[in-house]
């Protein structure tokens, strides 16, 4: 797996082998993304220029307040037209603000979460009014990242962990109605992630699994995820701390392996994966080679 850094005086990305953008034409594709805070485009419809110049199929789009603010008409039109322009479509939102406002305490994170879905139906709505819909498909996220990192961390917290289910449970039935997943993305582990699932009871709600983190915790990220299940997984991100993919901790054909089993079809997005040395384009220039070949070879 530690192939693909080299270099004596300075920190480069050896060639990656050519089969690396070869994909496989008789077998499912798997649809490969990027975080926009990652590429350090964080809220900004610039995020899907620069996602086609990585060959990217998408973008995470970051849902917080301030600039390019999802909730306005404008900052949606924005989108809608960056897509338009560079095929490149909105995978799924995320919810980063929810690490500094805790979800399980605070009465505005409980109410952007409902707006968040409220967003969501409207984007829905708006690109049902669109004559492209392949155009359509790519501007009306069904998904949303929920953090809980941070000041957002329940974990080894009952109290907390009580009144996350209770929010969970009254906002799932609007989640459900609007065809909206809620992905969690925790430090948990798969116990308490389905003690979660099972006691929200709703297919609105499910687990965001990012390897990286999982993998920090100690957890058995291949068994997890079989464990899981494609039922309970709504996203995956491919991620590494301080590394590009496949020069860090988290075996990748393993992942592959896990989630073939599994049946699991959603998106691989990649997360943070870069290193010193290097900037955020070659870095992922090589990441999403790099997903290219493993998943998609």
């Amino acid at each position: 797996m530690n192939r693909c850094l080299l270099g004596s005086a300075g920190l480069t990305l050896a060639p990656l082998h050519s089969a690396l953008a070869v994909e496989n034409p008789q077998k499912d594709r798997f649809k490969i993304g990027a975080c926009d805070w990652s590429i350090g485009k964080k809220q900004d419809p610039e995020a899907l220029r620069f996602a086609k110049q990585l060959g990217l199929d998408g973008v995470q789009v970051s849902f917080n307040g301030g600039k390019n603010d999802l909730r306005d008409k404008a900052t949606r039109e924005l989108y809608v037209k960056s897509v338009a322009e560079t095929g490149v479509g909105i995978c799924s939102l995320a919810m980063g603000i929810l690490n500094g406002v805790a979800y399980s305490s605070s009465p505005d994170a409980e109410r952007w979460v409902s707006e968040c879905i409220d967003v969501m139906t409207t984007m829905k709505s708006e690109a049902a009014s669109l004559s492209d819909q392949s155009l359509a498909a790519k501007v009306s996220p069904s998904l949303v990242l929920l953090a809980f990192f941070g000041k957002g961390d329940i974990k080894g917290d009952e109290a907390k962990m009580k009144e996350v289910i209770k929010r969970l449970k009254k906002v799932a039935p609007k989640a459900e109605q609007a065809g909206v997943t809620l992905g969690l993305e925790t430090w948990l582990d798969i116990n308490d992630h389905m003690r979660i699932l099972n006691e929200v009871g709703s297919p609105a709600v499910k687990v965001y699994y990012d390897t990286a983190n999982s993998n920090k915790m100690g957890y058995d990220i291949y068994k997890e995820i079989e464990t899981l299940g494609s039922k309970n997984i709504c996203e995956i991100h491919c991620k590494e701390n301080g590394n590009v993919l496949g020069n860090g901790l988290v075996d990748f054909p393993r992942v592959k392996g896990a989630i073939e089993k599994i049946g699991y079809k959603g998106w691989l997005v990649i997360e943070s994966a870069t290193t010193r040395g290097l900037g955020v384009e070659q870095c992922y220039l090589h990441n999403r080679r790099f997903v290219s070949e493993v998943f998609n070879g």
